[in-house]
């Protein structure tokens, strides 16, 4: 498995899974996976039906909510990550081909219920830059904090 990017104790962000991934996942102590990996980006990666199934053997609950680069501001990336996140036992393993639209849409989501600057800084402890996505992130922010589902509170 790639290297796995803890952004909060329960979320956390790798690269694209190969289909070992989904068990190793589940013996490192993950209960769900989301893929944020478009099928067919990358066909040497299981594609979404496969990666359900290894997932459910693996005994993961599974999430798809495939991302393009250039969708992932949008209302339907924060809509389905905020409800992904509700809905799902932590902790919860994302991914993407390399982990960073994964960490973005975690960002996303959080940007919600938590001002831009604590979600820019907790992404950046895990070595994602959202700075540049401030404002962005700044004007997404419709809810109060407390609002906010457990695993997508930015720690203190």
């Amino acid at each position: 498995m790639k290297p796995v990017i803890r952004i909060t104790a329960d979320f956390a962000v790798t690269g694209a899974l190969e289909p070992a991934d989904f068990k190793a996942a589940a013996d490192m102590g993950f209960k769900a996976v989301i893929s944020n990996l478009p099928d067919g980006e990358s066909p040497r990666h299981p594609q979404s039906a496969e990666a359900e199934r290894l997932a459910a053997e693996a005994g993961l609950a599974y999430v798809y909510i495939p991302i393009m680069k250039f969708e992932l501001l949008s209302e339907r990336v924060q809509h389905e990550t905020i409800a992904a996140l509700a809905r799902l036992e932590g902790p919860v393993l994302a991914h993407c081909f390399s982990g960073m639209r994964s960490a973005m849409a975690w960002g996303v989501g959080a940007a919600r219920f938590q001002d831009a600057d604590a979600v820019v800084n907790a992404l950046a402890r895990s070595g994602f830059n959202a700075q540049p996505l401030k404002d962005e992130l700044a004007a997404l922010k419709t809810e109060d904090a407390s609002a906010a589902p457990v695993l997508l509170r930015v720690p203190s």
